[in-house]
């Protein structure tokens, strides 16, 4: 049986690492949308894409990303939201290794759309750091089956006897 404190310790950190990750897609999201042109040749140096999607992706990723991260936030639907976080985060390290193991010196494209940042190991594991988190969360989601904050109140209050 789960203790009343150790529930709300669960709580604090499903609320603390939902905030996180929200956070991460919108700060992620916010340079892309402000300038979409930088954005779409950033995707377009993956090489992964036909041309013709390009621009699509380029409009449409960082507005998923803003949305995602906002559900996050405010808690709702998330056994959507934490389906796509994995999804895309599992999509983005795909990306990301796939093009550093072909040897391209581009820009990752993931903060920022200044050429600064190229990708790198470095950038796989702060990613696959992220990953974590999106898959503790689909754990909670999906294996405990706390979908809101109200159910882990209820499930705070069963533990407690």
């Amino acid at each position: 049986m789960t203790k009343p404190n150790t529930a709300r310790f669960q709580h604090a950190v499903f609320i603390l690492i939902r905030f996180v990750l929200g956070g991460v897609f919108i700060g992620a999201a916010i340079p892309k949308i402000l300038d979409p042109a930088a954005f779409a040749a950033m995707v377009y140096n993956y090489q992964l894409l036909p041309d013709a999607l390009i621009n699509f992706v380029a409009i449409t990723l960082p507005w998923t990303e803003a949305t995602i991260g906002v559900l996050l936030i405010i808690g709702i639907w998330l056994p959507g939201a934490v389906v796509m976080y994995n999804a895309l985060m599992i999509f983005f390290l795909t990306a990301l290794a796939f093009n550093l193991w072909r040897g391209l010196d581009i820009s990752c494209g993931c903060f920022s759309t200044d050429p600064g940042e190229t990708i790198s190991t470095a950038t796989i594991f702060r990613d696959l750091s992220i990953l974590a988190g999106a898959l503790y969360l689909a754990f909670v989601v999906f294996i405990r089956k706390i979908n809101s904050d109200r159910e882990f109140v209820r499930f705070a209050k069963k533990a407690a006897g």
